[in-house]
């Protein structure tokens, strides 16, 4: 049956024999609401409260104390936080994305069980169940999409458990592999966790996120890259066993002979559409002796000597950066200018200078090109790449502590990511670029989509977003996930985006001149929102020229796509469709534009005909 014949002729899950399918069980068309006669008694939320030792909590508008003056000593406090984005994670209220123009806007569950175990995630899941509340899971909050919070909702927020535990013989359940190393983490943890445990103070590696304040769950369920992914596949793939509560109140556990479905499911397949993973193991691989990054920015003199700079770049990746070495981006300006920051693993900076030798004698030769920013390469120890102590020491800045008192100690962001705290999304769209736009006959088209794209914004290349040139082994790993396998023949992902700071509701205008015409101001801002918006979908529909039938990254991407369940995991969704339905068959679990998620409205509380 072929896919576009079957979304023509009925709204059914895409590539689909629904012969083949359960049919969804008799649940109530629609999910209640505070107000509505079904929603739960005052009695019934504080037996709830009392089935997890007082961790339910009512959340409230976290602006409220603004409502009155700006300066009220409760407004400035929220508002102070809003810079850090491990205060914002510690918000149950908050999302570290403030929303998205005409899309969604970050808004409070009604109440939300603070889990600090198993137990406390089951309580929460049957009370859903049983009242038919719209559920919303939430570890570290980072969703683009807006699927970590959602008004009128029951949230399980699982920051506090965030333990980490090195296993150096791990063995899944039911298995009889042999014991390979391993980390068991919690829900909540954030991969900053994973790295202190495994990295600074266990001399070894976990795939894992680059931003260190995601959550560890929330990224192995959308599939995961990090920094080295081209060198340690994702972090997906590097899932042993998970403890899951399924919609029914079970606690299961997942792994490659156990509830095999389910596992798969959860590796790749998108956070919060199967159930409520409590704790996950990943396997751990060797450190090299070296991380490290180079950094430079360089300007062409015009239009004619930009499109000669990136036939170059191209070329260059192309025959000296295409392997397992490097990794994270080279971003294509407006301006006609590129910017390179990128790492690399297992070489020392004189040998990571050497690499990019012949591209500097390259621009050496050409007056029309000059070095905006100057040719930086930094090697440090691997062991020490995510340790806050080192990095205050020998390089202050690279990233920043979390300063509150009381925070852990290796707490820390790279400075670059601290200023998406809170961000407020304008467009953000990817492609996967297939490997094949490198061969020496495509780069020129390549070379011109991406000279067209900059006409209109920002293209980023994202290196370690695209697995070709990985080792045979981490692909077939990547292989056996729900991922999209166009990840498995993309040298890159290009990210194309633009947003601007914080505007969750409720914050207050900055001055009072904005403050006396805040309407205007306001429809102002979005109709610059809106043309930034526009911009970036002409900029990728250049780019896509290149590469017309290209997945994106289901954790990346555009809010308003159409075609989400091609787009993000291909051939892999009526698998999907199917562990949805044996697992969760009330759709309990909805996340927007997640699998199953076309049997309900866009916010999950009433289903379709």
């Amino acid at each position: 049956m072929k896919r576009r014949s079957l979304l023509k002729s009925m709204a059914a899950l895409p590539l689909m024999s629904l012969t083949t399918l359960p049919a969804w069980s008799a649940a109530p068309r629609r999910r209640v609401r505070p107000g509505d006669a079904g929603w739960p008694s005052a009695s019934a939320w504080k037996q709830l409260g009392q089935r997890v030792d007082g961790r339910l909590l009512k959340l409230d508008a976290p602006f409220a104390a603004c409502a009155g003056s700006a300066a009220a000593p409760a407004c400035v406090a929220a508002l102070e936080q809003l810079t850090n984005t491990y205060a914002i994670g510690d918000q149950p209220a908050l999302t570290q994305t403030s929303g998205w123009l005409d899309a969604w806007s970050s808004q409070p569950s009604a109440y939300a069980v603070a889990a600090r175990n198993t137990a406390d995630v089951v309580a929460a899941v049957n009370f859903a169940r049983e009242h038919n509340l719209r559920l919303v899971v939430k570890g570290g909050g980072h969703s683009y999409q807006g699927t970590s919070d959602a008004p009128d909702s029951l949230l399980v927020w699982t920051r506090q458990m965030n333990e980490a535990t090195l296993q150096p013989a791990f063995v899944a359940q039911g298995c009889d592999d042999a014991p390979q190393p391993a980390v068991t983490l919690g829900a909540g943890a954030m991969w900053i966790d994973a790295y202190d445990a495994v990295t600074t103070r266990g001399g070894r590696y976990v795939q894992g996120g680059g931003c260190t304040t995601v959550g560890v769950a929330g990224l192995v369920q959308s599939g995961g890259f990090g920094s080295f992914s081209k060198n340690y596949g994702t972090a997906a793939a590097g899932l042993l066993e998970a403890e899951v509560v399924t919609a029914d109140g079970q606690v299961r556990i997942a792994n490659a002979r156990t509830n095999p479905e389910l596992f798969w499911a959860l590796k790749g397949g998108g956070g919060g559409s199967v159930g409520v993973v409590t704790r996950l193991t990943l396997r751990t691989r060797e450190l090299p002796e070296n991380f490290g990054a180079v950094f430079f920015t360089i300007k062409a003199a015009s239009d004619q000597a930009y499109r000669a700079l990136i036939a170059q770049v191209v070329a260059f990746y192309a025959s000296a950066l295409f392997n397992q070495t490097w990794g994270e981006q080279i971003g294509f300006n407006t301006g006609n200018t590129v910017d390179v920051s990128m790492v690399f693993q297992g070489l020392d900076q004189k040998q990571a200078e050497a690499v990019w030798a012949p591209f500097l004698a390259w621009l050496g030769e050409r007056p029309e090109y000059a070095l905006e920013q100057p040719f930086r390469v930094v090697a440090l120890p691997a062991r020490q790449f995510w340790n806050l102590a080192f990095f205050k020491k020998y390089a202050p800045g690279f990233m920043l502590a979390d300063e509150r008192p009381g925070a852990p100690a290796h707490h820390g962001v790279w400075k670059g990511d601290a200023a998406d705290a809170g961000w407020f999304i304008h467009g953000y769209q990817s492609a996967w670029l297939p490997a094949t736009l490198l061969a020496a006959e495509q780069q020129a088209q390549l070379t011109d989509a991406l000279f067209r794209a900059t006409r209109h914004w920002r293209v980023g290349l994202h290196f370690n977003k695209g697995l070709a040139g990985a080792s045979a082994a981490d692909l077939a790993a990547a292989r056996d996930t729900a991922m999209n396998p166009d990840v498995l023949g993309a040298f890159a992902l290009a990210i194309i985006a633009g947003g601007d700071g914080p505007r969750y509701p409720g914050m207050p205008a900055a001055d009072a001149q904005a403050a006396q015409g805040a309407q205007t101001a306001s429809q102002a801002a979005a109709q610059r929102g809106r043309e930034r918006a526009a911009a970036i979908g002409r900029a990728m529909t250049a780019l896509r020229q290149a590469a017309p039938k290209a997945g994106s990254y289901v954790s990346e991407s555009d809010y308003f796509i159409a075609d989400w369940q091609h787009a993000f995991w291909g051939a892999n969704y009526e698998r999907l469709a199917r562990a949805k339905r044996q697992y969760d068959p009330d759709g309990l679990f909805f996340v927007r534009h997640g699998v199953g998620s076309e049997a309900w409205s866009d916010d999950g509380f009433t289903r379709k005909a």
